[in-house]
């Protein structure tokens, strides 16, 4: 049998003013046909997860499309149309499938359709009728739709976050899809959507509060009807009617069972809401600990997190460690023109430069400082571990390591690189463990790499497009009301 593998992946932050364009796709990952194995078949990717799956099942896994773009601001209609032609323009080219494994992120969100991925599974759905299955992956950071559940047969989701079990959800997607094909089960799905959003601080999937709710899923898993179930933390970060956290249960021909089980996953979230929404950590709050604390310490830049879609220049870190005279500090800025100045002056020059703060006003002014240009790199590097994302080749561009005269470590990027590996810092000849403060743009993601090293993780409530004061935030489209941003939101249970 022969079984379809397409993956689309964007997570969409609408609150960029800068739009995501099809170079943002094309310079990170977009393949079609044979090259989609040769460039995700080893990587610790769900679509590598497929392939493995598949071949253990004895299914011809036939590679049509993958897409991917580092989280960025909404999708220009010209590039998702794109997108969508060229994915079903070799889905056609395809040939008779029995099968599709297909791999959204859940949180995209194009000009035209705020439901992007709703929109491309609907429509795959048509292409392929009714009794073709379509099994879907989505990232736990998906904005669950509808759309996206009417459309497939099965959803499984990330059980991680930091998410490292995205090849073995592939694998447990290709498995399932043998099963159906060989009729030994007949998934079917429910969802339930509450009026709730769950602060990106509170989403680490092994410690509380979403701790207990992954056991009380995990002890779900142990019946033999249930095939799957999903916690969708959701994406506060796409302004769109969908955003918000959900759950999903797929059970073996027993839609009432999904039902009823989606429920009582949903109502430990509702009757535990509180605790999904606590209080922030300020800046000078977060360096006042980190000065009573022994290093190494990292601090997680809420406001500029390069996996939520922000611009990696932010300096509101940079600029406070500076003021509290805190040395042996570490900070990353994706600044490509800064970078050419220092490859420009040579390693050992001593240059004055104006570093970050350069995309917009929100994430702090430019660090005007006096620099010694340490070393250059070419920002290539790999990471062997399964880390958040999936991916196990990086390239962050060129890159220039500079050091200022009190003693802060600054890395220069050209492309934004969300903080996953270490490798990011050893491949440039730094020891992370050798600083006091290590600053990672990030919330969750950058645990799996950095808490080996660090001591001390402290989540820091920056400013910025991914802020994690989610009151803050403008929106326009969400549902009304909504918990937390609503207190007294209510969800009548029947």
């Amino acid at each position: 049998m022969r079984v379809g593998v397409i993956a689309l992946l964007h997570e969409s932050n609408t609150f960029i003013s800068s739009p995501t364009t099809i170079e943002h796709f094309r310079e990170n990952l977009l393949v079609v046909g044979d090259e989609v194995r040769e460039r995700m078949g080893d990587t610790h990717h769900e679509v590598s997860g497929f392939f493995e799956g598949l071949d253990a099942e004895d299914l011809q896994a036939v590679p049509i499309f993958a897409a991917r773009a580092v989280p960025f601001g909404t999708i220009t209609k010209e590039t998702f149309d794109e997108l969508v032609e060229t994915m079903f323009s070799e889905l056609s080219k395809a040939g008779d499938l029995d099968g599709v494994l297909v791999a959204p992120h859940g949180a995209t969100v194009s000009e035209e359709h705020p439901d992007a991925d709703g929109f491309w599974l609907t429509k795959l759905r048509e292409h392929v009728g009714l009794k073709i299955p379509i099994i879907s992956t989505l990232d736990p950071h998906a904005n669950l739709s509808q759309s996206m559940v009417d459309a497939t047969n099965a959803i499984i989701a990330y059980r991680s976050n930091p998410h490292l079990d995205q090849r073995a959800r592939g694998r447990e997607a290709a498995s399932l899809m043998a099963r159906t094909l060989r009729g030994e089960v007949r998934p079917t799905q429910s969802a339930v959507l509450p009026p709730m959003a769950i602060n990106i601080e509170c989403q680490q999937s092994t410690v509380p509060p979403c701790l207990p709710l992954y056991e009380l899923a995990d002890k779900m898993l142990k019946r033999d009807d249930v095939l799957s179930n999903s916690i969708l933390l959701g994406f506060p970060y796409a302004d769109v009617e969908e955003m918000g956290s959900s759950v999903l249960v797929v059970t073996n021909g027993q839609p009432q069972l999904a039902e009823d089980l989606a429920n009582e996953l949903v109502e430990y979230l509702w009757n535990n809401r509180a605790d999904f929404d606590r209080e922030l950590i300020s800046i000078d709050d977060a360096l006042d600990q980190s000065m009573q604390l022994d290093g190494p310490i990292c601090l997680l830049d809420m406001g500029d997190n390069v996996g939520g879609g922000s611009p990696a220049d932010g300096t509101l870190l940079a600029h406070a460690i500076r003021a509290k005279g805190i040395s042996e500090s570490f900070v990353c800025l994706c600044d490509p023109n800064s970078v050419a100045q220092a490859v420009k002056a040579g390693v050992s020059a001593k240059i004055e430069m104006q570093l970050g703060a350069k995309s917009d006003d929100l994430h702090g002014k430019p660090l005007v400082v006096q620099v010694t240009v340490v070393s250059l790199h070419d920002g290539k590097f790999e990471e062997p571990e399964p880390r958040h994302g999936g991916f196990t080749k990086c390239d962050q561009g060129p890159t220039a390591i500079l050091r200022t005269e009190d003693g802060l470590t600054i890395m220069l990027t050209t492309r934004r690189m969300p903080p996953f590996s270490l490798r990011q810092l050893t491949s440039c000849g730094l020891d992370p463990a050798s600083f006091r403060l290590l600053v990672a743009k990030g919330v969750n993601a950058p645990v799996a790499a950095y808490a080996p090293v660090c001591q001390h993780l402290i989540r820091v409530n920056t400013g910025g497009v991914t802020t994690a004061d989610m009151k803050s935030l403008d929106y326009k489209h969400r549902r009304q009301p909504m918990f937390p941003l609503e207190p007294e939101t209510q969800f009548p249970r029947s």
